[in-house]
């Protein structure tokens, strides 16, 4: 890399962050209330694979989200293939941490122990969740989610 390049992305990095600083809620509250709209929108989420809201659970995932878990990323239509039998019977969400992106998008990490069923096959997990959620055009969906096995 020569060094104008180099100073080229320090520029860029050193503006993207600017950016972002200048998009994201400032206050405590604000980022408060942001991390609670959130949390509410990926328990709606959730709540939708419990009772089998199906179309719920569609509408809120990005037509460009990706979800990552133990068999690698997978994209909008995937996530619906694979969700089409699976039901939540009971979930509990801990530890939930929160950063604020922008005032419209904020990512949020949790422990969840769930119990469920998916084709067929009853089931009870523990795992640790990201999600990261935008609010576009005045509705949030998610645009990226990732599960990791959790003890």
């Amino acid at each position: 890399m020569t060094r104008s390049t180099l100073a080229l992305f320090v520029v860029l990095l050193l503006v993207a962050g600017i950016l972002a600083y200048a998009q994201s809620p400032r206050t405590a509250s604000a980022r408060d209330a942001l991390r609670d709209e959130i949390v509410a929108q990926e328990r709606a989420e959730l709540d939708s694979l419990k009772t089998g809201d199906m179309g719920a659970f569609v509408g809120v995932l990005a037509d460009d989200a990706v979800f990552v878990d133990d068999h690698g990323p997978a994209d909008k239509a995937v996530i619906v293939k694979n969700t089409a039998e699976f039901r939540l019977k009971d979930y509990t969400i801990t530890d939930i941490r929160f950063v604020a992106l922008s005032a419209d998008s904020g990512l949020i990490a949790y422990r969840i122990s769930e119990t469920g069923s998916s084709h067929g096959r009853e089931f009870t997990a523990k795992a640790i969740v990201s999600a990261l959620w935008v609010r576009r055009g005045g509705k949030w969906v998610c645009v990226f989610s990732q599960e990791t096995a959790a003890k």
